[in-house]
């Protein structure tokens, strides 16, 4: 039995999944264009960037049903994605 709480991928990949899943609904890729203030032509470069990688996931996460969604259809735990986050946003802010 697997008891660790880790999660299967590494954060990057979460959070680059997440991107896929948000730019697989035209709607939601709008509003997260729109609130990013990122125009498709930055897209793939923003995305090397983990504070950036962090936002993806916070906006996904403001909607529940979206990160359910998300998780379901990658096979994670929804906290899974949260610990991506906080691995992310502890790189942006200069940790390990």
């Amino acid at each position: 039995m697997r008891t660790s709480r880790r999660p299967a991928l590494d954060p990057d990949t979460i959070a680059i999944r997440a991107l896929g899943f948000i730019a697989s609904d035209p709607e939601r890729l709008g509003r997260f264009l729109a609130a990013t203030g990122i125009g498709p032509e930055t897209l793939r470069s923003a995305a090397a960037e983990p504070r950036f990688l962090a936002a993806v996931i916070d906006f996904l996460s403001e909607d529940e049903g979206a990160i359910l969604a998300f998780s379901a259809n990658e096979g994670l735990a929804p906290e899974a994605v949260t610990f991506a986050r906080e691995a992310l946003a502890g790189r942006s802010a200069g940790e390990p």
